[in-house]
């Protein structure tokens, strides 16, 4: 596996990684296979991406899905006071609607719309991580026929700096102060490394993002 296949298989496991869990999902932390498959990934990418955080509750054989359940509720969905700790890019950075609407631009301007069913928002963890999944996987597909992907490249640039990149670690403070289970902590630790790991990679190569407001696609275009 090639570092980018593991960059955009990782991003579109953390993105499950944030819905509400199944069993499945959870027998996967308790097996300690879900905490293993995050590991092969981040050494693909570079072995340092990991070094000095705490995955360990990301392998938990006492994890119950109640519980899991219970508390991704009380973090992630909102109530009759509100999100604790919001998923979307929009009421972490805000404003909502501007957000949403440009994240919508980068996705049309691939062709993706969302499922008119589709319970999340534009701006939602999730929608942006899957993404990210989807840039990754189209870079490789047009390198494997030896196309040019720098389009790609410098729309996973903006779209981190300018999206999750630029709110997760604010929801990261937020997570804190409500005293989570470790496991939401270590897997929001994990994405906000990797977030900064790509950023840096990409504008090493390809120059800073600009963060300026703007109706038009921030990369330019393909």
């Amino acid at each position: 596996m090639n570092a980018g296949e593991a960059r955009s298989r990782l991003f579109g496991l953390l993105g499950e990684c944030f819905t509400y869990p199944d069993a499945e999902f959870v027998a996967a932390v308790a097996d300690g296979s879900l905490a293993a498959l995050l590991a092969t990934l981040c050494d693909a990418i570079d072995p340092r991406l990991r070094a000095g955080l705490d995955l360990a509750p990301l392998a938990d054989p006492a994890l119950q899905l109640e519980a899991l359940a219970v508390e991704y509720t009380r973090l992630f969905d909102a109530g009759a006071r509100g999100t604790g700790c919001p998923l979307n890019g929009g009421l972490q950075v805000g404003p909502q609607m501007k957000v949403m609407e440009e994240a919508v631009r980068f996705y049309n301007h691939f062709g993706l719309t969302l499922a008119e069913d589709r319970k999340e928002l534009p701006d939602h963890l999730t929608t942006e991580l899957e993404f990210l999944h989807f840039l990754g996987a189209g870079q490789q597909a047009l390198a494997a026929r030896g196309e040019p992907v720098l389009a790609y490249e410098l729309a996973q640039r903006d779209f981190i700096a300018r999206h999750p990149g630029r709110w997760v670690p604010v929801m990261r403070g937020k997570l804190a102060a409500l005293q989570p289970l470790p496991f939401f902590l270590a897997l929001t630790d994990l994405l906000a490394r990797l977030l900064a790991h790509e950023l840096a990679r990409l504008q090493a190569a390809h120059g800073e993002a600009s963060l300026k407001v703007s109706g038009d696609l921030p990369f330019g275009g393909a």
